[in-house]
């Protein structure tokens, strides 16, 4: 079973088993074949916008920015006029070429990996957009455990580790084991000391920091993360016993880049679930018995936790029953409705955090200047101000502002009120992403930018490699002798190799260890959960074979739980072209044609291609299997919808241990709706779906 606090990705939404069944689309004709292999060659030429569906001015710098002639290209920004090409969908990394110019295709799949966690509800919109960027989080935006899960983990990836990265640096400079670095650091915090210059010494270094990106890493040179001691600011062995990866806080290894930290960041949550539930449970206090393994039935676990501490209140003589404690549910709905304002401030904090690291150090198509004298010409007036007033005088205008900010609230109020009355969307003008930072993206819209890339030239972006294999235990390449610390090359190879006579020590008094804590209960434990587990395998097997029959019948929820369980001989390859789904439980294909001027998204019973390169007596029969067909440019929400519902899926993956296939909603302006299930590439089917568009989207 997953740990206590875990909840999937797709808890939420849970497919709705009432939803009506939707009109079929008229039968537009074929989607035609637009799948060529591409070979590796970058040779320039000029992009022909085939995503911009408006005229005149694109809808966001974005869609700007894609459909622009770059200087430096890759395989996805050389423009193919008439056949989709396919970069490498299916193929091993390595033969994967350059994708986008000046970004390698590590970064590039980091990036389209956590996009694909943190973006599964999209909404069209017509607003302005004030920073002229789209892929907004909506204020309406809805709370749920899932999404508050989605911002915890994006948190830990940027902020916690950014500041993990601050603190060791900060730890290296006070150890004086890097001698010059801190003497110098020293020496210049002393003449500014002395000559009263604290303020503007400062500021000015952060001037320098952000225009000359080759400062940062002479006045703070970089090291691997888990090799650095926080107390002591020396070398140390990464907590994973092997320095796998060099931006994690473990050193854990990886299969690819910025997987080790988003499995920290997923551990990270999952941890603090674990304590909030034990905490509130109890959990391990004396007096207690061992707790049984097995419940009778599938609880929620959004309620597991207030349940354990009735259970525990109870059974010390407690009563607490909702008619003697009368604040339970006021905390309930109290706490609940903090929960979005609370998960909104996450998000805006890792926003601001993921901005102003990509106006430092901006990623190709956006401009790499710009933003950083931006943000250094708001500093120039505060170094030059600070050479002119003294710290008497500071001291004296702060302290006048805190008593005026305290004693004048009547005055603020009626000012707000003048401001909210006659410029509405003030607040909104001075946020930092509309003024100061304007026009700097996030990842999420640096992403959808590069996917527009890829869509504007008829070359989809290929998505992430993955496969079931562990990652290799064995340490990342580092030369030791580039390493900024004060430790010899020797000492260095030490801390990130495990020591195979350690390792195996460890290992075989753990197995002892075990092995001495081990009671006959335990095992008849284990062998009464295998039963159960072997049980439940069975009733869901049973389950989903009752389905087929229901849906034989014409039970619509039943049509929808067909294929979410696909075999391992049903997990080929698919994209970028055709996509395995199922339309009210019929095996078929979602086809994205682009050969149209108007790009169609389509279901079909057979592939575009007919799975023989769409030969042309297959055209009429794959017409006449063709369900609906939409205008890609008509689409007006996305919605990612589990296979399953979120508890089933707990079960499911518990008992079977086999992947669930997800679905995808798709609506149109008109707000007919369609729903495809058992969608194997379901995050690429949305990519496409979500890029190829000029529609300006809002994340909800």
């Amino acid at each position: 079973m997953p740990m206590p606090g875990y909840v999937f990705r797709d808890g939420q939404p849970t497919p709705d088993s009432e939803l009506k069944e939707q009109q079929e689309g008229a039968h537009l004709g074929p989607a035609s074949n637009d799948l060529t292999r591409v070979s590796t060659s970058t040779s320039s030429a000029i992009n022909t916008p085939t995503s911009s569906t408006t005229d005149g001015d694109p809808p966001t710098d974005s869609h700007a920015l894609a459909n622009a002639d770059h200087d430096e290209k890759g395989a996805a920004q050389v423009n193919s006029h008439e056949k989709v090409k396919d970069l490498g969908w299916n193929e091993h990394p390595n033969e994967v070429p350059d994708l986008v110019g000046g970004l390698d295709n590590e970064e590039l799949w980091t990036l389209i990996r956590r996009y694909n966690k943190q973006m599964y509800h999209v909404k069209a919109t017509t607003a302005p957009l004030l920073a002229g960027l789209d892929l907004n989080i909506a204020e309406e935006d809805e709370f749920s455990p899932d999404k508050l899960r989605a911002a915890v983990e994006r948190l830990y990836m940027t902020v916690i580790i950014g500041l993990m990265g601050f603190g060791k640096h900060i730890a290296r400079l006070r150890s004086w084991r890097e001698p010059r670095r801190t003497g110098a650091f020293a020496a210049v915090y002393a003449v500014a000391w002395i000559l009263n210059l604290l303020i503007p010494t400062f500021v000015t270094v952060i001037i320098v920091l952000i225009v000359y990106p080759p400062s940062r890493a002479i006045l703070f040179p970089p090291a691997p993360l888990a090799l650095v001691d926080t107390s002591t600011g020396g070398v140390q062995s990464p907590s994973a016993g092997v320095l796998g990866s060099h931006d994690s806080a473990t050193g854990a290894p990886e299969k690819h880049k910025g997987e080790a930290v988003e499995q920290e960041a997923s551990n990270f949550v999952s941890g603090i679930g674990t304590i909030a539930l034990s905490s509130a449970t109890g959990k391990h206090e004396q007096g207690d018995p061992d707790s049984d393994p097995l419940n009778k039935s599938v609880p929620d676990p959004t309620r597991l936790a207030m349940a354990g501490a009735d259970a525990k209140s109870s059974a010390q003589g407690g009563t607490p029953n909702e008619h003697h404690d009368k604040t339970k549910q006021p905390m309930e709905e109290a706490m609940w409705g903090k929960m979005r304002p609370t998960m909104h401030v996450i998000g805006d904090i890792s926003d601001g955090w993921e901005r102003f690291a990509n106006a430092l150090s901006p990623t190709a198509p956006f401009p790499k200047e710009r933003p950083r004298l931006t943000l250094a010409a708001a500093l120039v007036p505060v170094a030059a101000a600070s050479l002119f007033i003294s710290s008497a005088a500071f001291m004296k205008m702060t302290t006048f502002g805190a008593g005026a900010g305290f004693f004048s609230d009547p005055l603020l109020w009626r000012g707000l009120d003048w401001l909210n009355k006659n410029y509405p969307d003030w607040q909104k003008l001075l946020e930092i992403r509309n003024s100061l930072l304007k026009g700097v993206p996030t990842n999420a819209q640096l992403t959808i930018t590069l996917l527009r890339i890829g869509e504007a030239n008829k070359a989809p972006l290929p998505p992430p490699p993955s496969s079931d294999a562990p990652p290799p235990n064995k340490p990342k390449s580092l030369n030791g002798d580039d390493v900024p610390l004060d430790a010899s090359h020797e000492e260095i190879q030490s801390a990130i190799h495990q020591d195979p006579a350690e390792k195996e020590a460890a290992d075989a008094a753990a197995a002892t260890a075990a092995g001495a804590d081990e009671k006959p209960k335990h095992r008849h434990g284990q062998h009464i959960l295998g039963f159960f587990k072997g049980t439940t395998k069975t009733g869901v097997e049973t389950k989903f074979g009752v389905d087929k029959v229901r849906a034989a019948i014409g039970s619509t929820a039943a049509k929808n739980h067909l294929g979410v369980l696909p075999k391992a001989g049903e997990m080929g390859p698919t994209g970028p072209v055709d996509f395995k789904a199922r339309f009210k439980g019929h095996k078929g294909w979602a086809n994205i044609s682009t050969a149209a001027t108007n790009p169609c998204v389509s279901w079909s019973r057979e592939a575009s291609d007919g799975t023989g390169r769409a030969v042309e007596d297959t055209i009429d029969r794959h017409e006449k299997h063709v369900a609906f067909k939409v205008p890609v440019q008509e689409i007006q929400e996305l919605k990612k919808i589990g296979g399953l519902g979120w508890k089933a899926k707990i079960v499911v993956g518990w008992a079977t241990g086999r992947t669930v296939a997800d679905g995808l909603e798709i609506v149109d302006k008109n707000g007919d709706t369609w729903k495809l299930t058992a969608i194997r590439d379901r995050d690429e089917l949305f990519n496409r779906l979500i890029a190829i568009g000029g529609q300006k989207w809002e994340a909800w």
